[in-house]
């Protein structure tokens, strides 16, 4: 989808002082005129692009072991990460499996596929390929802070992108995880973009159904003060399906988290931004 919205920049309120520790402090920041995606990057955007380029992820390549030096080389083999949630009444179970030959097209591993879903948003990207897809389409990916104020679509100081509620009378506002976390079913996974309400600036799934990749480096990280290197960790925002209110409570303008470029999953994707 080609569609976006132009927003004006300008100064704003950005992170918060009663989220994550990682959040604070509250701080003025600044940024200049831009236009955004109004939708993340669809399954038929990034096969489009697929298409055109002949662009391979970095999920469908063996990875280097220069990039994993402390890996067994025997274990370099291409995939991505999966979720898998525990069975209700079972004990709780690690979530997130490796699984060979998991990438965009195939988001659950050998024998899935994105028929039927089209309009999701596209996942198990890393960060070159989203850079990769945003030099094909002529634009870029966001900063943090770009991102975080075109999430809150010009609501200040408010905790969720719609106001200090997360369900407001009742009505559900983004994707994100239902229930108990991580029991559910196994289909749990993203719908298709602009499902639920848009925010102040027409903007949709800034909140929740997939995290999106910005080009911030995460400070603190490995590779954090290496711009120019290709494990130096960045910040994702939004959170994902997978954010509950008891676990990982991200779905908000102000969350962040740290994101190993080289690495993709099945709740992270992105959108693209145009500047000036």
């Amino acid at each position: 989808m080609s569609d976006m919205v132009r927003l004006p920049g300008g100064a704003f309120l950005m992170g918060s002082d009663i989220g994550y520790p990682e959040e604070a402090p509250v701080r003025s920041a600044e940024v200049g005129p831009f236009a955004i995606d109004r939708f993340p990057v669809t399954n038929a955007d990034f096969a489009a692009f697929v298409a055109e380029t002949g662009h391979m992820t970095e999920a469908e390549i063996s990875p280097k072991i220069e990039d994993f030096p402390d890996a067994d080389p025997a274990l370099l083999l291409p995939g991505s990460a999966v979720f898998s949630p525990s069975p209700p009444g079972a004990p709780a179970l690690p979530w997130w499996q490796f699984r060979l030959g998991a990438f965009w097209h195939s988001p659950e591993g050998p024998g899935s596929s994105i028929e039927g879903r089209m309009d999701h948003p596209v996942v198990h990207v890393a960060l070159s390929d989203a850079m990769a897809y945003a030099d094909w389409a002529r634009k870029s990916l966001p900063t943090e802070a770009e991102w975080e104020y075109a999430a809150r679509g010009g609501l200040e100081g408010a905790f969720f992108a719609w106001g200090d509620e997360l369900r407001p009378g009742g009505r559900a506002m983004a994707n994100h995880w239902q229930g108990a976390f991580p029991f559910g079913e196994e289909r749990v996974r993203t719908t298709p973009v602009g499902q639920f309400p848009p925010n102040g600036f027409g903007l949709f799934d800034m909140i929740g159904n997939v995290w999106e990749w910005t080009v911030t480096l995460w400070k603190g990280g490995r590779g954090c003060c290496s711009p120019e290197a290709r494990n130096a960790a960045r910040v994702m925002k939004g959170g994902s399906y997978l954010c509950a209110e008891d676990h990982c409570r991200r779905y908000r303008p102000a969350a962040r988290h740290a994101q190993d470029p080289l690495t993709s999953t099945g709740h992270l994707g992105f959108r693209c931004i145009t500047r000036g």
